[in-house]
């Protein structure tokens, strides 16, 4: 008797099914880190510290809210990423062993990482259209265009999130995910242009800068907010971004194969 095979796409949907199960138990639990820090966050250094600063040439001439608010949109992606590609996959590969009941069924080593993926594409999805719904009732986002500010957001998540899932992969323990938050999370959060211009960093570290998701993912995110967005720079981000998360889902397949059918 043959194996039943399950398409990409099905099974994809399976695997989102199997994620969206549990997340309707337990999403609670996410409540505060994927939906209410980013917002405290954006009244604490948006409104709060923003109304000590002026107006003017660093923000382009906006209020220091109306400034933060896309690049905080950007971060609450790539953040809630960094937590969906390491834990959450480790703990599927060795503590719950969630990946391995799948493919004992007709779905694929490679099946499963892409549904993994989808389904953290579109938890950042719906966390940045929440923070967007807020930031608009707060006033500081006033734009239609800042609904493109999303898909940019999605877009720069997931390329920090593809190379992180295979990273995760290769980890026989979870140390190394305190190391991926102290010296690449913390840092890209702080010294991409989110609360303040490149152009005030040293000129030896805006290429570090330029090497993260999350610079091009702000980029564009102000860009499409204020209508400053131009073709040419807009194709070469969301080029990069997707190189990145092209990467992650080659590197991802490679490890997610050898991991489990070991």
């Amino acid at each position: 008797m043959g194996v039943h095979v399950v398409g990409p796409f099905r099974a994809a949907l399976i695997a989102v099914e199997h994620h969206w199960t549990w997340y309707r138990r337990n999403w609670r639990a996410t409540v505060i880190s994927n939906f209410l820090q980013p917002v405290l966050f954006l009244l604490a250094m948006g409104v709060g510290f923003g109304s000590q600063v002026q107006a003017g040439e660093a923000t382009g001439g906006h209020r220091y809210v109306v400034f933060l608010a896309p690049a905080l949109l950007v971060l609450t992606a790539v953040q809630n990423a960094v937590f969906e590609s390491t834990w959450a996959v480790f703990s599927a590969f060795k503590w719950q062993r969630t990946y391995l009941a799948m493919v004992s069924t007709p779905i694929t080593p490679a099946q499963v990482l892409h549904g993994q993926l989808l389904w953290i594409a579109l938890r950042l999805a719906a966390g940045t259209a929440v923070f967007l719904g807020i930031a608009v009732a707060l006033g500081a986002i006033t734009s239609p265009s800042a609904v493109l500010a999303v898909p940019f957001g999605v877009l720069a998540g997931m390329a920090f999130c593809a190379p992180l899932v295979a990273f995760s992969a290769t980890r026989e323990k979870p140390d190394a995910f305190n190391s991926v938050f102290r010296f690449l999370v913390m840092p890209m959060t702080l010294f991409t242009g989110a609360f303040f211009p490149l152009s005030q960093l040293p000129e030896w570290v805006r290429p570090l800068a330029w090497a993260t998701p999350a610079w091009h993912g702000i980029e564009l995110a102000r860009g499409a907010t204020f209508g400053t967005l131009r073709l040419l720079p807009a194709l070469g981000h969301v080029a990069y971004l997707s190189a990145l998360v092209a990467l992650g889902v080659v590197l991802g397949r490679r490890h997610f194969r050898r991991r489990l059918t070991q």
